[in-house]
């Protein structure tokens, strides 16, 4: 359940000499009454309330609109932080809607945030050593006073902690590449398993409804790359294309890059899509001018990619060989029955990450489909793959009763994906290959090196054609992922 008692008190009776910044979007963005405000985040929020609650949480990006237009969305990636997480430090970053400056501006001037929630305290002694160490820091009171986009993201986190961390409030009135990467080069000792960082952005601005659903499409697999450089691409690519009434397809495109350069390189992160909406998919809005809206989290990876000494114990593989085949079997006998008693499962079975199923008979392919690592728990992940895998594998018909007892199965755990940079980093027969190009993608499993014989631009020519539907040779111009695999199966 989540959090409905506040943790903030009312600001009656107040230190008068506490120095807090006055709300300047109450009323106009979200309500300015307590009750009403609690009453519209419980319905945010509501929807999530069976999501995947993490501790890994290391940032989001949310909108920062009028809550009727983008509140769900916000929530979607803010249902994900754990409620009982105690950070030390909530890092609100997003771009200056009133005030160009040739950098980013901490608040300083202000010991205190205010909602209709209550106050929420600033670290003004952290935002002047930043000001004091890195020239890309200042202070300008005019940057914070009138600006919306950090203040909407504060009920959302007041709502959603039981322990509000101190706040370090940064708006960056720039899009010079270059100051952006100073301002995450400041900010990279920060970004650890003690703080959260929460970046504000809206998306594309004021085309139809259906240009801006492929605007953030293009703007969103970009993002989910991990590449600043593709990001800015995606964006430059947009505008190129001349579409109606886009002014921007990403108002808060310095955030986001101060962010994708925080973790650029990095293994350890993941970046999960959680939702899209536009304005138009509002009660409020219409399809011919219109603003998207995604959120996004960042988790940081403690399995098998982060760490080497990952394995599976036998009794860890033949659990999930049990549980695979007890879904087959229950989606045959129309059981709605659990496949297993959660209870007692492992950790490591309650990990996040990806897996394949793979269903052979009289060693023949009878059935193969899976996904890489998201925010299902291995032993959920195995379960709706081999339910998959028997029923829904397009290049099969779906599994009869009768072949129950010939087929047999085998499970691939996946590490997360690493993008790599040349062909010469993918090591043949040990990893797997993922492709992607144009909104097309494709995959092949390490073992299949093996089953096949190819070398490596065989193997990279014939999943670019017959996994991606890309010609050949299309991989060179693709984007290259590896990932590695743990291979277990039944005894024959």
């Amino acid at each position: 359940m989540f959090n409905t008692k506040l943790p903030f008190p009312d600001n009656d009776g107040q230190d008068n000499h506490e120095s807090i910044r006055p709300m300047a979007a109450s009323g106009f963005f979200y309500p300015d009454d307590k009750d009403s405000l609690v009453n519209m985040l419980s319905g945010y929020y509501q929807p999530f309330e069976s999501s995947t609650i993490r501790d890994d949480v290391a940032a989001v990006i949310v909108p920062h609109a009028g809550y009727v237009f983008s509140g769900v969305v916000a929530a979607s990636a803010f249902a994900q932080v754990h409620p009982d997480k105690k950070y030390d430090h909530i890092f609100l970053i997003g771009p200056s809607h009133h005030v160009y400056m040739d950098g980013a501006s901490v608040n300083d001037q202000y010991e205190y945030c205010e909602t209709p929630l209550g106050k929420m305290k600033v670290d003004t002694a952290l935002c002047r050593q930043l000001i004091k160490d890195h020239p890309c820091f200042s202070c300008n009171p005019e940057a914070h006073s009138d600006e919306h986009c950090l203040e909407v993201q504060l009920p959302f986190l007041q709502y959603r902690l039981q322990m509000m961390a101190p706040v370090v409030p940064i708006v960056i009135g720039t899009q010079s590449v270059s100051v952006i990467r100073q301002v995450a080069e400041s900010l990279k000792p920060y970004f650890n398993d003690n703080n959260l960082f929460v970046i504000s952005s809206d998306f594309s601005h004021y085309p139809s409804y259906q240009d801006a659903q492929e605007i953030d499409e293009c703007t969103c697999e970009a993002l989910i790359s991990g590449s600043p450089e593709k990001f800015l691409e995606a964006i430059h690519c947009n505008m190129a294309k001349h579409i109606p009434n886009l002014s921007t397809s990403a108002c808060g495109q310095s955030a986001i890059l101060t962010l994708l350069y925080m973790i650029s390189k990095r293994t350890d992160i993941r970046i999960n899509h959680m939702m899209y909406r536009n304005s138009g998919d509002s009660d409020y809005g219409d399809y011919l001018r219109v603003v998207g809206y995604h959120a996004f989290t960042f988790t940081r990876v403690h399995g098998i990619y982060a760490d080497t000494t990952f394995a599976l114990t036998c009794h860890e593989k033949e659990t999930l060989l049990r549980i695979a085949r007890k879904a087959i079997k229950n989606r045959l006998s129309h059981s709605s029955l659990p496949v297993c008693n959660e209870t007692g499962l492992t950790s490591t079975l309650r990990m996040p990450c990806g897996a394949f199923v793979t269903l052979n008979d009289g060693g023949r392919l009878r059935g193969c489909i899976g996904r890489f690592g998201d925010n299902k728990p291995l032993y959920q992940v195995v379960e709706e793959m081999a339910q998959a895998a028997a029923f829904d594998d397009p290049r099969f018909y779906p599994l009869q009763s009768t072949e129950l007892r010939s087929i047999h199965i085998e499970i691939s755990v996946l590490s997360p994906l690493r993008k790599i940079g040349s062909p010469d980093e993918f090591v043949l027969g040990k990893q797997g290959i993922y492709i992607s190009k144009d909104g097309r993608s494709g995959t092949f499993l390490p073992q299949v090196a093996e089953e096949t014989n190819w070398n490596k631009e065989e193997f990279l020519g014939h999943c670019a054609h017959d996994k991606a539907g890309l010609s050949w040779n299309e991989w060179k111009e693709a984007d290259l992922y590896t990932y590695e695999a743990f291979v277990f199966k039944e005894d024959n």
